[in-house]
């Protein structure tokens, strides 16, 4: 059939007979035939119409396109390619050819009902492009695609974070994880997937921006956190943790701690969705994590950086939180299937080639779980257990043929030493384990005297060893520091003989051990800790003898006068570990005399000159104004500095011992509170402004606490008042001093509606304040007494407070802004979850 008019009835007969296929042959046939343009834009329309049928929606809406050009006012072709652009998700096109369609024949029904539901879908389409879904999908692509354009790119790497790209309600991952509704968009929109290769792009920005992301998924959220877990892979997760970059690592840490915390319980109170109809088992995923985390411990693949993320993970969630809790079944089974692995990382000697990669607290906070561990035991039986598996592996290092093995062997149980102490005098009392420690200090080898000596140190605590060590390894010692070239082991040996004299007592005083006098030694130690070309971990040792040598007036005042030496101790206890901080401390409780000293009854004096004994006298250097000249010159040298630094160390290196002599240099040991107290009241406004600021730095402290909370003062009031003053220095101060008493004591909230009847006038003016810092302090006080009772809750519902919060929580979101905007959020979250307003829903 040549004919084109022929070919063009009989695909119109297939058409009807809803044959698609051989009409389009019969269509395709008479356009190559014809050569009348008016017949053309008829097939070509006819054609579209075949594939609108087939569901081919480009070349429907080709054709219909070709047939338009021919003839503009082809209204088949117009309403054809409308529906086929409108399948194709090319809404403003496909309304733009219904609308010409409409015009053409006004009256048709059928046009004007697409044109509304076009207009309803464009509509729809405007909302998405600016919702959560297309913003994140459409930042997945420009981040992705190699291809796109470069500046969009750019623009989303240099942000503060993914986040701001991710979410249309917020600036910042942390307003992200409070927002439910936008994690679950993303959790259901394959984010996780596209999170995944974000993190595989290598790009060390990128990877941040999605490990955070995950995070903000994850929290508060088990049966969330349970799928990106799995998803995920644990396997990943410790891989990712395991590289030699510490802000990564610390991320994907936060991460695992947030989906730890989720599988636990804890985190969020409140359920999602269905959650709660949701049986999760999750005993099974926290021993998969524990067992991958212990894995990593003894993985030559895994950085120093992570091997510091695994022990602090196994820290924090391993031992009970709580002894009322009896259930300390992830204790035994760490200690099961893991205490080898801890105490491998223990015996690690850095100097030897084949040592694990280490930071400068690996083998500390190895030896801080080992002593967590062994204090969540029970009983006996439990106890019984961990030391036998202890001396198992011990013995099994110990080889009389090889010297390294047996080397591991002592650094394993000075490690233990420093953990598990009573569990560590039990095992040097093994066979042969003393003496081989002083042998060893008697080798040639360097690397052998210098373990010996940090495992005598650390076993002369009691004085049953320092006798010992005293008869058997003194001279060693004495030899070491006198012919030795190695600053190592020099200094080592020094802190030895200082340490063995303390423990000694007055038979064997630090003159007796050591040629010169402490002075000598104490300027020795003082040259080593200024040294900044000798390691960090050999100038901690000079601190350690120095907190011995300290104990002598003469040392300490030299000491002080010391400025490098004390800026080079301080800078050491900002960022270090337990034994810096407990050595720093000690060292300054003897500069200032902040130990306990037994007030000398006249009475027994007198007896005891009678009686022709000994009577100690007071050093000239510790009478008092000496002791002030001391602490004067310390201040100068920025000791408070320090001091804030150590007391906010992580609590696995802040142990009680530092803590209990950290407090003894703090102003409330000094009984100076009442006089802070007094000068608030002062009319000098400086004066009072300086208590004040103050008093806000000493509410952290639960002493402190107490006393605002003990009934019969003004102290509460007195705040409160202070909150209303003009002098927004004074009131920055006072708000901050009030958040954080009502965020760490309930009772003071309800108190703080009693003090006085202005309380509810100055808090509202608190958050309407024009200084962004008071505004903030303001609304977080708003939101502990929201949180602290329901009662509470609606008192401040039914004031003007509620459209103050209603006011700042509607407010568009701004990175300068935020916190604040995010505080009044909550509040209003919380008033809903009391069920005492409802939430708003937007048209």
């Amino acid at each position: 059939m040549e004919d084109p008019v022929q070919l063009k009835e009989e695909g119109n007969k297939y058409f009807q007979a809803s044959d698609y296929e051989k009409a389009l042959q019969s269509y395709t046939q008479a356009i190559k035939l014809n050569k009348d343009k008016a017949l053309q834009a008829v097939l070509y329309r006819n054609r579209a119409a075949c594939f609108l049928k087939k569901e081919e929606y480009a070349k429907a809406a080709s054709d219909a396109s070709r047939a338009i050009d021919i003839n503009a006012s082809d209204i088949k072709a117009l309403y054809r390619r409308s529906q086929a652009l409108e399948k194709l998700g090319k809404l403003d096109q496909a309304f733009k050819d219904a609308q010409k369609c409409a015009t053409l024949e006004p009256r048709n029904k059928n046009f004007q009902e697409t044109l509304r539901r076009l207009g309803a879908n464009i509509q729809e389409k405007l909302r998405i492009q600016f919702s959560t879904d297309s913003r994140v999908q459409k930042m997945f692509e420009i981040l992705l695609d190699e291809n796109s354009d470069k500046e969009k790119r750019e623009k989303v790497r240099t942000a503060l974070d993914l986040a701001k790209w991710l979410f249309d309600a917020a600036n910042n991952l942390i307003v992200l994880g409070r927002e439910e509704a936008g994690a679950e968009r993303i959790f259901q929109n394959n984010g996780v997937n596209l999170l995944l290769q974000l993190i595989e792009t290598k790009n060390p920005e990128l990877i941040l921006a999605a490990v955070r992301t995950l995070s903000g998924m994850c929290t508060g959220h088990k049966a969330r956190a349970t799928a990106i877990l799995h998803y995920l892979g644990i396997d990943s997760i410790c891989m990712w943790m395991s590289v030699d970059n510490e802000e990564i690592s610390l991320a994907v840490c936060n991460l695992l701690q947030t989906i730890t915390d989720c599988l636990l319980g804890q985190g969020k109170e409140e359920h999602h969705g269905k959650e709660e109809a949701l049986v999760l088992d999750t005993k099974k995923d926290l021993r998969m994590i524990t067992m991958r985390l212990l894995d990593m411990l003894v993985s030559k693949k895994v950085s120093g950086q992570g091997r510091d993320r695994a022990l602090n993970l196994l820290n924090k969630n391993i031992p009970r939180k709580d002894l009322k809790d009896h259930d300390n079944s992830r204790s035994i089974f760490v200690i099961d299937n893991g205490l080898k692995k801890i105490l491998k990382v223990v015996g690690q000697i850095p100097e030897m080639p084949d040592c694990l990669p280490l930071t400068e607290n690996t083998q500390l906070t190895a030896s801080v779980l080992l002593n967590k561990l062994y204090d969540d035991l029970r009983c006996d039986p439990e106890r019984d257990n961990y030391r036998l598996i202890c001396e198992e592996y011990i013995k099994s290092k110990i080889d009389p043929q090889d010297m390294d093995k047996t080397l591991h062997a002592v650094q394993i149980v000075s490690g233990v030493l420093q953990g598990p102490f009573d569990l560590g005098n039990k095992l040097l009392g093994m066979k042969g384990v003393m003496e081989m420690m002083v042998a060893l200090c008697g080798s040639e080898r360097e690397i052998d005297q210098l373990v010996a000596v940090e495992a005598l140190i650390h076993a002369s605590t009691k004085l049953s060893r320092a006798t010992f060590i005293i008869t058997n390894g003194v001279t060693l010692l004495k030899e070491l520091y006198k012919k030795t070239k190695n600053e190592k082991i020099k200094i080592r040996a020094l802190v030895g003989l200082c340490k063995l004299g303390s423990a000694g007592g007055t038979d064997y005083g630090l003159r007796q051990f050591a040629e010169g006098s402490t002075e000598k030694l104490a300027k020795q130690c003082r040259k080593w800790l200024c040294n900044t070309s000798i390691d960090s971990r050999t100038r901690k040792w000079a601190v350690e003898g120095l907190s011995y040598l300290t104990l002598d007036a003469d040392v300490k005042d030299d000491f002080v006068e010391d400025e490098p030496a004390l800026k080079a101790m301080f800078d050491l206890a900002k960022a270090s570990d337990k034994t810096i901080l407990y050595s720093v401390a000690s060292a300054l409780v003897n500069c200032t005399n902040s130990y306990d000293t037994k007030e000398l009854v006249p009475e027994l004096v007198q007896l005891a000159k009678f009686s022709k004994q000994h009577v100690p006298e007071e050093h000239p250097k510790d009478k008092k104004d000496f002791v002030v000249k001391r602490v004067k010159r310390l201040l100068k040298a920025g000791v408070v500095s320090a001091l804030a630094c150590m007391v906010k160390a992580d609590s696995a290196i802040l142990t009680d011992q530092s803590k209990e002599l950290i407090a003894r240099l703090k102003i409330i040991k000094e009984k100076a509170l009442p006089d802070i107290e007094n000068y608030m009241f002062e009319n000098h406004d400086q004066l009072r402004q300086a208590a004040t600021e103050c008093m806000c730095n000493l509410v952290v402290n639960k002493e402190v606490q107490e006393r605002f909370v003990a009934d019969g003062n003004d102290r509460l009031k007195l705040v409160v008042l202070l909150c209303g003053e003009d002098d927004e220095k004074v009131q920055v101060a006072a708000a901050g001093a009030l958040a954080m008493l009502t965020a760490a004591q309930k009772k003071l909230c309800s108190k703080m509606t009693q003090v006085t009847t202005q309380w509810l006038e100055i808090l509202q003016r608190l958050c309407l304040h024009d200084n962004m810092e008071v505004q903030h302090r303001g609304l977080v006080i708003a939101f502990n007494l929201i949180s602290a009772d329901k009662e509470l809750a609606k008192k401040l519902v039914e004031s003007e407070l509620l459209e103050i919060l209603t006011y700042i929580g509607k407010q568009e979101d701004h990175p300068k802004k935020q916190h604040i905007i995010s505080v009044a959020r909550d509040c209003l979250t919380k008033c809903m979850d009391y069920e005492l307003i409802k939430p708003f829903s937007r048209a």
